[in-house]
C-alpha cells in the first residue's frame, strides 16, 4: 500500500448512508423531505498530504477541544474519535427545562506500509487537529549525489 487511505470497514451504517442519499435524491430539498440527520453528516472534514518524510493529516473539529478527542493506532488502522456531551439547564417559573446535546464521530484510516506508527505526533489548536505521521527512515526519499 503506497498512500494513507480512508479505512472503510463493511458495516450496516454504510448501507444506511447510501439509502439516505437515495431518499434525499428522490425527495430533493422540498419541504416534504424527511427530516433526518445522517451520521455521515457529523464526520469531520479531513485533508491528508504527503511530504518527503511522512504524511500530515488535518481534521477540522470546530467546537471540540483536545480533551474530548482521542487518536489511536491499532495495527495499520489509525482512528480519530470523540464523544461530546453538553447539558444546558434553564429554570422557567416553577419547572426546569433541561436540554441535552450529544455528538460523536469515529473516522479511521489505513496506514501505508512505509509509516512508523510509533512516530505519530498530534497537536490541537483552534479546532484543527494536526497529525504528523512519519515514514520509516529506510523508506524516505534520498538524493544520491552523482560524481563525475
Amino acid at each position: 500500500m503506497n498512500a494513507l487511505s480512508l479505512y472503510r470497514p463493511v458495516s450496516i451504517q454504510n448501507a444506511l448512508d447510501d439509502f439516505d442519499r437515495l431518499i434525499d435524491s428522490f425527495f430533493g430539498e422540498s419541504p416534504l423531505a424527511p427530516a433526518r440527520t445522517s451520521l455521515s453528516s457529523r464526520v469531520p472534514a479531513v485533508d491528508v498530504r504527503e511530504t518527503d518524510d511522512g504524511y500530515v493529516l488535518e481534521a477540522e473539529l470546530p467546537g471540540y477541544d483536545e480533551k474530548s478527542v482521542q487518536v489511536h493506532v491499532d495495527g495499520k488502522v489509525l482512528t480519530i474519535e470523540s464523544q461530546k456531551d453538553e447539558n444546558k439547564e434553564e429554570k422557567k417559573g416553577s419547572y426546569v427545562i433541561r436540554e441535552r446535546y450529544s455528538e460523536s464521530f469515529r473516522r479511521s484510516f489505513t496506514l501505508p506500509d512505509d509509516v512508523d506508527s510509533d512516530a505519530i505526533t498530534a497537536t490541537f489548536k483552534n479546532g484543527l487537529l494536526t497529525l504528523n505521521i512519519k515514514k520509516r527512515a529506510e523508506s524516505q526519499r534520498k538524493l544520491i549525489k552523482i560524481e563525475g
